[in-house]
C-alpha cells in the first residue's frame, strides 16, 4: 500500500470509497453517521486544497482515503464524561476514513502513516460504528469522552501518544 497526497482528479474515485465505506457502515447498523450526502465532494476538496486529504492505493487503485489535519481541532476544544491524555501537546486529528470492502490492513498501514509524522493523534467516531472502534481501540488509542461536532452530533473521542 502507498499513501499519498490526493488531488483534485482522484475526487471520482475517492467519492466512490466513501460510498462503498458508507454501505459497510449501514449493513453494519451504523445508520445514522455519514448521512445527508457528508461526507461531499466539497469536503473532500477542501481537504485537498489544504493538503490534509490523502489516498491509500494498492496496485495503482484508490481503496482508501482520509484526512490528517493538524490541530487546534475546534470540536475538541471541550471533552465531556473524561479528559484528553495531554492538552498540551499540538496533535493531528484523523477524519473521515473510509476504505473498499475488499481492503483489508487499511487502518493500519494509515495509523503506521499517521504516527510516523506526529506521535500525538486524535481521533473520534459515532457510538454506532462498531468497526471504527474496534479498530482504533486495537490500535491501542486511549478513550478519552465525548466530543459534539458542530452540528451537535455526539462522537466518542480517543487519543495516542506515542512519546
Amino acid at each position: 500500500m502507498t499513501i499519498r497526497l490526493a488531488q483534485t482528479n482522484d475526487l471520482t474515485a475517492i467519492m466512490t470509497v466513501l460510498d462503498a465505506a458508507r454501505e459497510i457502515m449501514r449493513s453494519d447498523g451504523n445508520t445514522d453517521q455519514w448521512i445527508n450526502g457528508y461526507p461531499n465532494t466539497t469536503v473532500i476538496q477542501t481537504d485537498i486544497e489544504n493538503k490534509n486529504g490523502f489516498v491509500v492505493e494498492e496496485d495503482t487503485r484508490i481503496i482508501a482515503y482520509f484526512a490528517f489535519i493538524p490541530s487546534p481541532e475546534p470540536t475538541y476544544a471541550q471533552i465531556y464524561n473524561g479528559a484528553w491524555l495531554d492538552d498540551t501537546l499540538p496533535y493531528h486529528v484523523i477524519h473521515r476514513i473510509g476504505s473498499t470492502p475488499d481492503s483489508h490492513g487499511v487502518f493500519k498501514a494509515i495509523m503506521d502513516w499517521c504516527f510516523s509524522r506526529d506521535p500525538n493523534i486524535r481521533i473520534d467516531t459515532h457510538e454506532d460504528n462498531h468497526i471504527m472502534q474496534h479498530c482504533i481501540t486495537s490500535y491501542g488509542f486511549t478513550y478519552c469522552g465525548i466530543i459534539y461536532l458542530q452540528s451537535g452530533d455526539e462522537r466518542l473521542a480517543y487519543q495516542k501518544i506515542l512519546l
